[in-house]
């Protein structure tokens, strides 16, 4: 059987840690610290903004995180070094198993979409510098509905814009709210625990599949058929 499979970019794709080595040179030894607190507080910025219906383009919570950290840890960034570090955020680094991941899906006659709470401009973006856009039939991002994931809204908005049946799509996540979110919804959903210090939210709804790396999935949704 031939899937819709919706893939997460942030955390799944990209790897948003890209920006430590350049923290690291400007802040030393809480580089580390920041750069954990800088994607908690802009995941929590983005499902807030969901909840009150005050969408703004998922690059505002990067930034307001960022003055959040440089508040919290006492790090008085210049205006040009917190510009480079949003700069850099948009230039981030795929991890090294994605690409042959894709390639093997695609070939295996799958629909693959780039899905996710970033712009599409910005996804285009990091996709084209990380030379893996062509594996894509298209990107999905959720300003086109104007609100955040795990919204039920978001996967409906995935389906309707792809022509696709919950039933038959995956959504792939690093991030254990979008998995929730997509199973919660209808879909299906492989949860990557690209570190197994990772945890996966004790809700009692569980991911459909689990991975270690992307390279593991095409075997794994042949063993579904």
């Amino acid at each position: 059987m031939k899937y819709t499979l919706a893939f997460d970019v942030y955390g799944t794709l990209i790897n948003t840690y890209g920006v430590f080595n350049s923290l690291e040179q400007m802040i030393g030894d809480k580089a580390k610290l920041f750069m954990e607190t800088w994607r908690n507080k802009q995941l929590e910025y983005s499902f807030r903004r969901g909840l009150m219906n005050k969408y703004k383009d998922f690059s505002v919570c990067t930034n307001d995180s960022l003055e959040f950290c440089c508040i919290m840890f006492k790090t008085d960034l210049s205006k040009g070094q917190k510009e480079f570090l949003m700069d850099e955020y948009s230039v981030l680094p795929s991890f090294a198993d994605v690409e042959s991941s894709l390639k093997n899906l695609k070939e295996a006659g799958h629909k693959l979409f780039a899905f996710s709470n970033g712009s599409g401009k910005a996804i285009t973006k990091l996709l084209t510098d990380a030379k893996i856009i062509d594996r894509f039939d298209g990107i999905i991002s959720v300003e086109g509905i104007g609100i955040f994931k795990p919204s039920p809204l978001v996967y409906e908005y995935f389906n309707s814009e792809t022509n696709s049946a919950k039933s038959d799509s995956w959504l792939i996540s690093s991030n254990p709210f979008d998995v929730i979110g997509a199973i919660s919804y209808g879909m299906r959903s492989a949860w990557v625990q690209r570190s197994q210090n990772s945890i996966f939210d004790p809700w009692g709804i569980e991911p459909t599949l689990i991975i270690n790396q992307l390279t593991d999935l095409p075997m794994k949704l042949e063993k579904m058929k």
